[in-house]
């Protein structure tokens, strides 16, 4: 297996991580996965790292010196789509969803398995990939207040256009290309984030929650992107 692994393109993996019994078993961990692996011990020194070099994913550990793992991810996400990874002790939700709202791809609690860390760096890079053609098209989009410019990536609400990152893109384009049609949360996750995704289900709850606050006039009280108890989500189709 050893030298089928070298044959391959190796995945260069960023780990923000200061704990050193974590850094160096999984850097040899990721090493014999066949991921090349550069290791930043702060915050500081992961914005370094990241301005220098170009990394495939990046692993970030949220309590660090200098810097906090909240402050890398937010400066990450300013400059690059690169997926990134939360490794971190810290499970309770309110921490989850806060880091998918600024841009995490996945979210692994510690202690974790190896294995189950090696899975969630290889769905989130195939989801990654697969997601690079799904806006590849020339069409616009037009419902209500909404105007998708699929080609440019660009979405306007009532003339002014909001910023979108790529998932919110793609989730408000599968719900507008299906008006008045409820969508299950299975489908969402499927189309959006790839059928072998194993994260959280909460994610795609955040990114609703996102798109209501961008689109709604009243984001807890929602016209456009409303919820079917129990199933799903529907774009309704609303009279001028």
């Amino acid at each position: 297996m050893a030298k089928k692994r070298s044959s391959e393109k190796r995945v260069s993996v960023l780990l923000v991580e200061d704990e050193e019994s974590f850094v160096d078993a999984l850097t040899v961990g990721l090493n014999r996965e066949g991921f090349d692996v550069a290791v930043a011990r702060d915050g500081q020194q992961a914005i370094t790292l990241f301005a220098k070099d170009t990394y495939d994913i990046v692993l970030l550990d949220l309590m660090l010196p200098k810097m906090s793992g909240l402050d890398v991810c937010r400066a990450i996400r300013s400059t690059s789509e690169v997926p990134i990874i939360i490794v971190s002790a810290k499970g309770e939700e309110v921490d989850m969803v806060l880091m998918l709202e600024i841009g995490a791809d996945d979210y692994v609690t510690k202690p974790y398995r190896l294995r189950e860390l090696v899975a969630r760096i290889r769905a989130v890079l195939r989801r990654r990939e697969s997601n690079e053609n799904v806006l590849a098209s020339d069409d616009e989009i037009t419902l209500g207040p909404i105007r998708m410019d699929i080609d440019a990536r660009r979405c306007y609400v009532n003339g002014e256009e909001i910023k979108l990152r790529k998932k919110e893109f793609a989730l408000l384009r599968l719900l507008l290309e299906n008006p008045g049609r409820v969508l299950t949360r299975e489908v969402l996750i499927d189309r959006v984030w790839g059928s072998d995704y194993v994260g959280d289900t909460k994610t795609l709850d955040v990114h609703i929650k996102r798109l209501r606050s961008l689109i709604e006039d009243e984001p807890k009280n929602p016209e456009h992107i409303t919820t079917v108890r129990g199933v799903g989500y529907r774009y309704e189709v609303t009279k001028p």
